[in-house]
């Protein structure tokens, strides 16, 4: 849709990719879980979708691939178990970030950084909709690799 939108990032927009409008149709929410199956590197344990968007994702990709998935909090829960990430244990696992639209990256980049804190093996991210707005670039100098369904150019 096009307007005036503030991003997570704090910067401005014409164009807002509502990602929950796809998240919220199962038949095109699978569609794409389908397409994204063909971008998940062989050499992952599990999959791990960030809080919000990329939970549906995560989820529905999993159905797909059969690979289980991890469920990423923003924040370490401050109550009950304390985690970071619900679905089991992440030591030693290698994963892979699911999201559904990169912009800067900022929210990947420090959920990357929680992981590996915790003993995951993170360096690929995969996400619907790359805005083209730097994110790569910034989830380069983390050492994590972006593959994008669809860039924004090409939508």
């Amino acid at each position: 849709m096009t307007g005036h939108f503030v991003l997570r990032s704090g910067a401005t927009s014409g164009e807002y990719f509502d990602k929950y409008m796809f998240e919220a149709d199962p038949p095109l929410l699978w569609d794409i879980a389908e397409a994204m199956a063909a971008l998940v590197p062989d050499d992952v344990d599990a999959l791990a979708g960030l809080e919000l968007g990329g939970i549906p994702l995560a989820v529905v990709l999993s159905q797909v691939t059969g690979l289980p998935t991890r469920f990423v909090r923003k924040q370490t829960k401050a109550y009950g178990t304390g985690r970071l990430a619900e679905g089991g244990e992440v030591d030693g696992l290698r994963l892979l970030i699911v999201e559904d639209v990169i912009t800067t990256g900022g929210q990947v980049r420090a959920s990357a950084a929680d992981l590996r804190a915790r003993g995951a093996i993170v360096d690929q991210v995969l996400c619907v909709i790359d805005r083209e707005a730097g994110g790569a670039q910034k989830l380069a100098e983390d050492d994590l690799k972006l593959s994008a369904l669809f860039t924004a150019s090409e939508l």
